[in-house]
């Protein structure tokens, strides 16, 4: 049934809308509709926004491969914690004026973890 994937996944819909909504806004505030307009602000939304896209779908996908193959909840929970964690550091850090590199950093840590932790947790239980 995947439900503590589910939980994790819905909450980073939520967090894409957000992201999606805030190049939207921008885009509408300075009358851009394609590319950035050589704007800042709508270039580092777009980036935001692009990054979140960029790494949320493999942890989820690692995430329900895992729970798949049935692993601890308490590890699955750890997983999903670093995913959204890691996207929602970043998403801050990145989008401040001046940026928050520690918690661009930090988010960037916790997302490649989380990535590397459940991609040799699968490995090793599919070829052990």
């Amino acid at each position: 049934m995947l439900a503590i994937t589910s939980l994790y996944a819905g909450a980073a819909a939520l967090m894409f809308v957000y992201l999606t909504l805030a190049v939207s806004r921008l885009r509408i505030k300075h009358r851009v509709s394609v590319g950035d307009g050589d704007n800042r602000a709508i270039l580092v939304a777009i980036r935001a926004q692009g990054n979140f896209v960029e790494y949320t779908p493999i942890g989820l996908i690692l995430m329900a491969a895992a729970e798949t193959q049935g692993a601890p909840t308490l590890a699955l929970h750890a997983l999903g914690a670093m995913l959204i964690g890691g996207r929602l550091l970043h998403a801050i850090g990145f989008t401040r004026h001046p940026q928050i590199l520690i918690l661009r950093q930090a988010g960037i840590v916790l997302n490649l973890v989380m990535v590397l932790a459940a991609g040799l947790g699968i490995l090793a239980h599919a070829l052990l």
